[in-house]
């Protein structure tokens, strides 16, 4: 029988207390016509608080400005029909034990002109340059760039309001804040370019913005290596630059940092610890001194692309992860497609029913609630 205890351990940041370590990733289905929250949205989410998540992150849910995304019936975190919709989803989800907090996204350069909800606005990214280094428009300025780390400081404003418990950034998978990580779509000059540290820049800038604009709740930043259309692509090279890197974020105010990994146990400096060696989690832990969330195909027999196009799920060395949270290397364990497929994937695994998690079927991903 696997010992599951270091999961059910309660976990506190900034004064939210968590009753586990068990984190429900976000995951974009595109169940929201016109960008709203519905009641099959509430009930999505109520069916994992009552089933004990520890903590719920949203899917990605879309900032106030009008290029961020390329698909309506992702939710907007904005206006005051989509507003409402989320206030009904976290009553929700408090009523039934749980905790939840947005994840504000932005696409950047990822979204295509001429999609989304609002078609004809323009895609906004740091230096007008595609995930491909492609030049495809002109660099924004300043007051543009001020603009979109504000609107993210909107969405934080409102979630405090709505009555959210935290609230996280997607800085990852070369969205909008990745792509001023990044050095291939980030080619300016000013305080946002040029070197590591003016990379995070834009990042700091708008963890400082919702920091102001949330209060005492937590604030968390989704990073990552690799990106959608690069799975090699590094922002930091080397201990020495992770460390740069996260100092930046964790000097602007972030509380802890959910480090995204295509498989959850893979060494990200293997040259320097070996082939068991800390993971990006470990990693950011150790030379931040933050609390981090690690993420990468939990529960499931290969990473989580393979999975998505169809490669069936497993308790895919679970027992290492757990062990792992057991001796510190990272604090909490996101799980993705295996909770969106078995609601009750948590309360299985707290309870030691193991047997009992269902296998991934991608075929039925759209009918998941």
């Amino acid at each position: 029988m696997t010992d599951v205890s270091p999961l059910l351990k309660p976990f506190r940041v900034r004064g939210l207390e968590l009753a586990n370590r068990i984190v429900m990733a976000p995951m974009t289905r595109s169940h929201s016509p016109d960008g709203l929250p519905t009641g099959d949205n509430l009930a999505y989410y109520e069916r994992r608080a009552a089933a004990k998540v520890g903590l719920i992150i949203s899917e990605g849910t879309m900032v106030r400005r009008r290029g961020a995304s390329n698909d309506a019936k992702v939710p907007l975190f904005w206006g005051e029909e989509a507003l409402a919709g989320w206030k009904r989803v976290i009553d929700a989800v408090h009523a039934a034990g749980g905790k939840m907090g947005p994840q504000l996204w932005h696409q950047g350069m990822a979204r295509k002109p001429g999609t989304g909800h609002f078609p004809d606005a323009p895609s906004d990214g740091p230096s007008g340059i595609t995930l491909t280094g492609k030049k495809v428009g002109e660099e924004p300025s300043e007051s543009e760039l001020l603009d979109m780390a504000q609107a993210y400081a909107d969405g934080a404003r409102d979630a405090r309001e709505l009555g959210f418990d935290c609230v996280e950034l997607h800085g990852a998978h070369a969205y909008l804040i990745d792509e001023f990580f990044w050095e291939r779509t980030n080619q300016r000059s000013d305080r946002f370019g040029g070197s590591l540290e003016g990379r995070a820049e834009f990042a700091a800038e708008t963890i400082r913005r919702c920091r102001a604009a949330m209060g005492e709740l937590p604030l968390i930043i989704r990073i990552s290596q690799w990106k959608m259309t690069d799975y090699n692509a590094k922002v930091a090279k080397t201990p020495e630059e992770l460390a740069r890197w996260v100092r930046v974020l964790a000097d602007a105010g972030v509380d802890m940092i959910h480090c995204s990994q295509r498989r959850i146990l893979e060494p990200e400096f293997p040259e320097v610890d070996g082939p068991d060696g800390l993971n990006l989690a470990g990693w950011v832990k150790k030379l931040s001194g933050l609390p981090t969330i690690s993420v990468g195909s939990v529960g499931l027999s290969s990473e989580f692309v393979g999975a998505f196009v169809g490669q069936g799920s497993a308790v895919s060395k679970l027992d290492d992860v757990i062990e792992r949270v057991d001796r510190g290397e990272f604090d909490l364990v996101a799980v993705g497609r295996a909770l969106l497929q078995d609601p009750e994937w948590a309360l299985k695994v707290q309870e030691n029913r193991l047997d009992e998690l269902r296998d991934y079927d991608a075929a039925a991903l759209r009918t998941y609630y």
